[in-house]
């Protein structure tokens, strides 16, 4: 069974930064694209960043420069390094696998872990 686990979340002020931590079981994780996606208040789901098997990373033009997604496929764990940190930022984040056919690989998604931005 497919497993996603989010932590690193909490309250930072504008220009702050927070690391989340993302744990993936019951899946080959080495070979899987992972994405990192977050869901703000009254709005959709929506892809900031993600990472492929080979390191390649891309990541939506309001977070470029700022977020930076990495992975440890030793501990089947992607991460995502947010700096400079916004009140547009303030969200619930998500991770999940990535194909470019459907978007997010798997049904089941994790707790996630809220991430708010404000002074």
């Amino acid at each position: 069974q497919v497993q996603f686990v989010e932590s690193g979340g909490g309250s930072v002020q504008p220009g702050g930064s927070l690391r989340l931590s993302c744990a993936a079981s019951g899946i080959i994780f080495s070979i899987y694209t992972m994405g990192w996606y977050r869901q703000a208040p009254g709005k959709q789901r929506e892809l900031v960043a993600r990472i492929t098997s080979r390191v390649i990373t891309n990541y939506v033009d309001s977070v470029e420069g700022r977020f930076t997604i990495s992975r440890d496929n030793a501990k089947n764990t992607v991460y995502l390094q947010m700096n400079s940190l916004k009140p547009e930022d303030t969200a619930v984040y998500y991770c999940n696998t990535w194909t470019a056919l459907t978007g997010p690989g798997f049904a089941s998604w994790g707790q996630g872990t809220q991430v708010t931005v404000s002074s």
